[in-house]
């Protein structure tokens, strides 16, 4: 066999390979919109859940998920871009270093129902947050930072050398080359870290079952006391969220539409993700762009 042939056929491989995963994704997708889209309406959607009759919505539950997710980029985003830039543009190769990337690599590989367990005893005894939004989102902080922070500093080191020596030609600082040409043209990358994040803050259970709670108290729209249990800004309410809503309507069973309401809730779970996925990548590449002045 000469080496061309050999070529074709390991290139063969992976496009099946390949085709085989998109496949199996693509009919997970399938299964899930076609059994949960007839059962979604705009009733569903706004209506609050029901426990023991029929006809309940994931209103409630929708907007905690996507609360609780605004909560934790917001304190998870700031830390990681920080700690990304430290790692790519400043630290040196010692021990600190060493101890900082062993310790993410640590926190990558921890379950998140252990991540979950360790929140609901720092954030929901020991500082006595209890079952509420602000302890779900500290818990997954933790659950998000290693995947940020590495996605963080690889976008900056992807940016070539030549970026940072024109920046530095023109008179800017390391920390002004920094903030204006290499944060801009690492952008998408880093973009993609948040989305890829995203995706799994939105999507997670186990870690909030232990921290955010697994009900979801009534809320008054027009109250924006933040210090009000039934506020929806309040980060000191339980907040059930889609994914938690799922679990519990498959193990409780006390809902008499529970199939029916497991799939369009799941449907929704994934329209989200894919509409925040594409929304993402259509904002960063304007913002890109804009920044770059591509």
């Amino acid at each position: 066999m000469n080496a061309k042939k050999a070529d074709k056929i390991a290139t063969g491989i992976l496009y099946a390979i390949s085709g085989v995963i998109v496949l199996i994704l693509a009919a997970l997708l399938l299964y899930i919109l076609i059994r949960g889209i007839p059962h979604i309406s705009w009733d569903f959607l706004t209506k609050p859940s029901k426990a023991y009759q029929a006809g309940g919505g994931i209103g409630i539950q929708l907007f905690n998920s996507l609360y609780l997710l605004l909560i934790t980029m917001l304190i998870s985003f700031p830390i990681s871009l920080g700690a990304g830039i430290y790692l790519s543009e400043y630290a040196k190769k010692n021990w600190v270093t060493d101890v900082i990337r062993t310790s993410i690599e640590i926190l990558s590989s921890l379950p998140s129902v252990v991540v979950g367990l360790f929140g609901f005893l720092i954030f929901v005894v020991q500082i006595g947050y209890g079952f509420s939004i602000i302890s779900g989102a500290l818990a997954l902080t933790f659950f998000n930072l290693p995947l940020l922070t590495r996605n963080v500093e690889e976008s900056l080191k992807a940016v070539h050398y030549t970026q940072r020596e024109a920046g530095l030609s023109l008179g800017l600082s390391r920390w002004e080359t920094v903030i204006k040409v290499v944060v801009p043209e690492a952008l998408p990358g880093i973009l993609t870290g948040v989305i890829l994040s995203s995706g799994r803050i939105f999507g997670e259970a186990a870690a909030l079952i232990y921290t955010a709670g697994q009900s979801a108290p009534a809320l008054d729209f027009s109250n924006w006391n933040p210090l009000s249990v039934s506020s929806p800004i309040s980060i000191f309410r339980q907040a059930e969220t889609l994914a938690v809503h799922i679990w519990k309507i498959n193990t409780e069973g006390t809902m008499p539409d529970g199939a029916a309401v497991s799939a369009g809730a799941s449907a929704v779970l994934i329209l989200v993700v894919l509409l925040f996925n594409f929304g993402a990548r259509f904002i960063g590449n304007r913002l890109y762009k804009r920044m770059t002045s591509a």
